[in-house]
């Protein structure tokens, strides 16, 4: 069932934007374009420290850029008053207070005009969370949680949940999991989450943004993303033939073989030259890819120490 009342956002641009902080000489970015794809659930995955906070903050309006355009509908978040009202940042951590949890969900019902109370006391209830509990008595598990409850509540335009399971247990997780999918699937709108736990999280993702080095290394369909790198194992003789002229990621003797991570399609032609090779040819999971995208360095140094101890 969609929400009448939601307004559909058709574009989110991010066009030579340059961020720094205050009395930082080190940019976050410099010159970074992006497009992100509205009506998804996106994850916006990248290593510490390379700037996802820092890019949902520029998005929410939060920050304003040194240089560069950012647009939502055309519209500038940080200048445009309802654009910014379209949009709600989702942090997990708030300012240690004497404030009741009852009297926080008062303020977000007069702060978004879609908020359904309700629902949010349900999913409190759900999370086994009291009202009358102040938030300075919450575990950060616990405030993570409330502070999710309250954002999926809002049914914003635009939901921009950062870090939404950190120091949250395995079963509240999966709670949290499946209720951004099935409130997507009852409420359509654009979600946009960043978590260190792709591998647990991807099963909800439609699209993701993957950052490294200050730089966007891809940013679209996740199966899109799925079919552009995949895996082949076998003899290091035939896995050195099949190689030749591709563009490796990755490549490792093993105890029972070789194999070898390519960044390409596999597509009916290659999936023969692999066969004819007797190579083993499988695709990768999003968390694979960005492993192989952005920890090369690391893996190939471990490589390198273990082949030292043997």
């Amino acid at each position: 069932m969609h929400n009448e009342n939601m307004e559909e956002i058709k574009s989110i641009s991010m066009q030579n934007v340059t961020f720094s902080y205050k009395g930082k000489k080190r940019y976050v970015f410099e010159d970074f374009s992006v497009d992100i794809e509205p009506n998804h659930i996106t994850g916006i995955i990248g290593r510490n420290g390379q700037g996802k906070t820092t890019l949902m903050n520029l998005i929410a309006g939060k920050f304003e850029p040194d240089e560069g355009i950012i647009e939502i509908d055309g519209k500038n978040p940080v200048t445009d008053i309802g654009t910014a009202k379209r949009i709600i940042y989702v942090a997990g951590v708030m300012s240690y207070s004497e404030i009741k949890l009852k009297k926080i969900i008062e303020e977000y019902r007069l702060m978004y005009e879609k908020f359904d109370e309700e629902f949010a006391h349900k999913l409190m209830e759900l999370f086994g969370l009291n009202k009358k509990a102040k938030i300075k008595n919450l575990s950060k598990g616990q405030e993570t949680i409330f502070n999710f409850c309250c954002g999926m509540a809002t049914r914003a335009d635009i939901t921009i949940l950062d870090e939404p399971v950190s120091g949250v247990d395995a079963i509240s997780r999966n709670k949290i999991y499946e209720i951004i999918l099935r409130d997507y699937i009852e409420h359509p709108r654009t979600i946009l989450i960043s978590s260190h736990m792709l591998g647990e999280m991807e099963k909800i993702l439609s699209h993701m943004i993957m950052i490294g080095n200050k730089d966007v290394l891809f940013a679209g369909d996740i199966e899109e993303l799925k079919d552009s790198v995949y895996r082949v194992d076998g003899e290091l003789a035939n896995i050195e033939k099949y190689c030749e002229e591709k563009k490796v990621l990755y490549k490792k003797n093993q105890t029972l073989g070789a194999m070898a991570v390519i960044e390409g399609r596999l597509n009916k032609e290659e999936a023969e030259k692999a066969d004819e090779l007797e190579l083993a040819t499988s695709k990768l999971s999003g968390e694979e890819i960005y492993m192989y995208k952005t920890d090369l360095k690391n893996a190939n140094q471990m490589e390198a120490l273990w082949e030292k101890k043997n």
